[in-house]
């Protein structure tokens, strides 16, 4: 467990472990896991514990509060992408990168040839019948020819894992909380596109939910919807995996988690399928993807990211996830690398409402 950077008390390291997910989906939530609280040791009521999450997310100890909204079962398309860009030129190419709306997130990362490092996201799914095809593709070719570098498309084709927690030194280190059974039983559905109903509920808790006593009774105030809808639709997108998890969704660097190495990773076709369920259950690895390799430039199909408070640390877990690598197959000295980010060129969020709006029905 984590010492972390930030001055927290004992409900404030509470909070942080037990609801990075399974926070109540009812009327009333903070009630309920103020009661799971108090079940293990922490005397706190409803409205107080509702008062600190409302600090904590404005003191910047979280990033914010409510549903992670899943943009992949919303809409559009994404992909990760990676550049070389010379060191004459980067701030110029990172600039011109960035200038793009369809880039999301942009990172400079350690490595001799590939630097850059984003993420493109469009609203249209892809579409190889579509005159033009693929949006990403289009995109890409875009930034290539007003950059002059070629772009390496690296889009998801297996997610083994998604689940960044980040658990402190504190009360429930185990994070165990978990409330999600409480409220209405749901059904998931099988329509992949949004009414426009579903389309409004998920523009308006994109950023978060509302700090309140109750937050479901507000989201459905500022829709003009039935709050007993609101929460039976949040439930739903929960099951159906439209929403990736509800609680609390921590600041990991106020948290001193300010190292993240991207470990990647030549594994043999037929070792994946046994590798990527055991690395994505090591609790230190948030990300866990198989991709694309590049021949003659990326030889590497398989991404864990890994985080840690220093770079020491961090190496330690990558020395954890090869040792376990090993355990299936003979990793190489030339099989893996890790590229530590550097530096952030551009963090704006996926454009949840552009890829909703494509996507109702």
């Amino acid at each position: 467990m984590q010492e972390v950077d930030a001055d927290l008390t004992a409900l404030d390291r509470a909070i942080i472990n037990a609801f990075q997910g399974g926070f109540p989906v009812a009327e009333r939530p903070f009630d309920a896991a103020a009661a799971a609280l108090r079940e293990r040791g922490v005397d706190v009521t409803g409205p107080a514990l509702a008062e600190r999450v409302r600090e904590l997310d404005e003191e910047g100890i979280l990033s914010r509060f409510g549903a992670l909204v899943n943009a992949e079962k919303i809409g559009g398309a994404a992909s990760l992408v990676a550049m070389h860009a010379p060191e004459d030129r980067y701030e110029e190419i990172a600039e011109t990168v960035n200038e793009f709306t369809a880039v999301a997130h942009n990172y400079e990362r350690e490595h001799p040839h590939l630097n850059m490092w984003f993420v493109v996201s469009v609203a249209d799914h892809p579409d190889p019948d579509k005159d033009g095809g693929d949006r990403v593709e289009e995109v890409l070719a875009e930034i290539e020819e007003a950059t002059g570098q070629e772009t390496y498309n690296l889009p998801k084709i297996r997610e083994f894992h998604v689940g960044a927690k980040f658990l402190v030194d504190g009360p429930v280190p185990e994070g165990d909380a978990d409330l999600s059974e409480l409220g209405p039983a749901v059904t998931p559905s099988d329509r992949d596109t949004l009414t426009p109903d579903e389309r409004d509920l998920v523009v308006e808790i994109q950023g978060g939910l509302p700090v309140t006593e109750t937050p479901y009774a507000d989201v459905a105030a500022a829709i003009d919807a039935d709050v007993d809808w609101v929460i039976e639709t949040i439930k739903r997108f929960d099951a159906e995996g439209k929403v990736r998890r509800v609680g609390v969704i921590p600041n990991h660097y106020a948290l001193g988690y300010t190292e993240n190495g991207m470990t990647v990773w030549n594994v043999p076709e037929d070792a994946l399928d046994e590798v990527g369920p055991v690395v994505a259950d090591l609790d230190f690895v948030t990300h866990c993807y198989e991709r694309p390799r590049h021949a003659g430039v990326w030889e590497y199909n398989f991404f864990a990211m890994t985080h840690g408070r220093t770079e020491a640390e961090s190496e330690r877990r990558i020395a954890e996830v090869r040792d376990l690598m090993d355990d299936y197959w003979d990793v190489g000295a030339d099989d893996w690398d890790t590229l530590f980010s550097t530096r952030i060129l551009k963090k704006t969020g996926i454009r949840i409402a552009d890829r909703a709006d494509s996507n109702t029905a």
